[in-house]
């Protein structure tokens, strides 16, 4: 079998210049090119004057034990990576928490003062424009929830176009100017099923990779977007691939490239080439569990030296976009007696004033135990229960449990922007009526109420 010379060290000659034995390691490849490990060892003999006479040498393919070690060690270091991820996931859940609970006071009192101003007013605009910004943020808050796994995914038909030209803006803020961003977006792109969070998070992943290939150097970075036809030839050894219509969000990079055995290897979870502060091995991973559950494709071309093009493929759907009209609906309105739970002070008074100004009678408490205590000495004073989840003494789903115990036919929503122990489903076992996400926003709670006393 040839052998590995690269920093071989012979046994027998290290034991003729020391006279102790040794042992050494060597790689030898056998005729189908399959590497295997042996552990040379080499022995001297002596004779009555110490000079050695004679040296023994042989070896032992120690092949299956250097596997063993190199998958304890993959397997130790995808633990580790767990653990990290499974801390940054829940850290990022008490940052949505708490983060959501900012927005719903500048997005709350921001909506109540647009009320406030004559329609087409600078003050209207300036207004319209932080309540945009403010769902954006929202959105952002969504981004970090699905990261963390405490989010549900939500696919809607959508025309990617919008959400590749925001991804490329925040892009060019945050990449170097020695690397070009070129975008050829197509505005007649088709419609796709898919979660806006995950197209936009497929974008940033492929675009950080990018940008890491020519971090050093600078270079061209493309990104295409366009209509295509698929035949069934083009992925031939895609066994659940579909020929039809699809939109292909194409990423092109002048890097480094990779070579075959890299570029075999990208998808697989905890796999990087990154320095260690610049990646997890996650990103191309979770880039190919999502376009694979959207029934999409993915294309790599990439050569050490000619750069990396990924290719993703999306399924068009049927399903046209609704445009979605600036809304001038009525906001329904009511004249019902509301119990509001929140412990935040910011967010209880922005929840009264909000209810007030809907017409309702509002009254408000800033712990459960308190407002436990409060319907249950006057349980027919109130219509409705508007409670958040998490606050420190009682949660609102425990609190909802002991309030139905008390009234079982009073109407409870239930409100939480970030929560590991209550989902929507658990939240109507209980017998709560409604599950609303934080940050309320005031048109969707008037709709909700109405909802849940039975007028929608």
């Amino acid at each position: 079998m040839p052998c590995d010379e690269k920093d071989h060290v012979c046994p027998l000659k290290e034991v003729k210049r020391t006279k102790i034995p040794a042992i050494t390691e060597h790689i030898h490849y056998d005729a189908q090119g399959n590497a295997r490990f042996v552990e040379v060892h080499g022995y001297p003999v002596f004779d009555e004057k110490d000079n050695v006479i004679q040296m023994i040498e042989y070896c032992v393919d120690i092949t299956k034990q250097k596997q063993s070690q190199e998958e304890k060690a993959n397997l130790e270091t995808r633990l580790r990576q767990a653990h990290k991820m499974e801390a940054i996931g829940t850290l990022a859940g008490g940052i949505a928490h708490d983060f959501n609970n900012i927005l719903g006071g500048v997005l709350g009192y921001a909506d109540m003062a647009k009320d406030e101003v004559p329609v087409g007013s600078s003050a209207y605009n300036d207004l319209k424009n932080v309540l945009k910004a403010g769902y954006k943020a929202k959105e952002l808050v969504k981004q970090i929830l699905t990261f963390s796994r405490q989010a549900e995914v939500e696919r809607i038909p959508l025309h990617p176009q919008s959400i590749i030209k925001e991804a490329a803006k925040l892009l060019r803020s945050s990449i170097p100017t020695t690397i070009e961003i070129h975008q050829d977006i197509d505005p007649k792109c088709g419609v796709v099923l898919a979660d806006p969070t995950q197209v936009h998070q497929i974008l940033m992943n492929l675009c950080t990779n990018a940008y890491h290939a020519m971090e050093e150097t600078g270079g061209k970075l493309e990104i295409t977007l366009k209509n295509t036809e698929l035949k069934t030839e083009d992925f031939q050894h895609e066994p659940d691939f579909e020929p039809g219509s699809y939109v292909e969000l194409m990423v092109r990079d002048t890097g480094n490239g990779m070579p075959q055995e890299i570029r075999n290897r990208i998808f697989d979870p905890y796999f990087t080439t990154k320095e260690t502060h610049k990646g997890t091995g996650m990103g191309l991973a979770i880039v190919h569990g999502i376009v694979k559950s959207y029934g999409g494709v993915i294309r790599v071309e990439s050569e050490p030296g000619k750069g990396t093009t990924f290719q993703i493929f999306f399924p068009v759907v049927e399903k046209d976009v609704e445009a979605e009209p600036e809304s001038q609906e009525q906001i329904p309105t009511g004249k019902e007696r509301v119990l509001f739970i929140d412990d935040e002070p910011l967010l209880a008074d922005m929840g009264k004033a909000m209810l007030e100004r809907l017409g309702y009678t509002v009254t408000v408490r800033k712990s459960s135990l308190e407002a436990l205590e409060a319907f249950r000495a006057q349980p027919d004073k109130f219509d409705i229960v508007i409670t958040d989840q998490t606050m420190p003494e009682m949660t609102g789903a425990h609190m909802a449990k002991e309030i139905l115990l008390i009234r079982s036919d009073i109407p409870i929503i239930l409100c939480t922007g970030y929560s590991t122990s209550i989902s929507e489903k658990k939240a109507k076992e209980i017998g709560i009526k409604e599950f609303a996400l934080k940050p309320l926003i005031k048109k969707d709670i008037a709709i909700l109420i109405r909802k849940v006393l039975g007028d929608v």
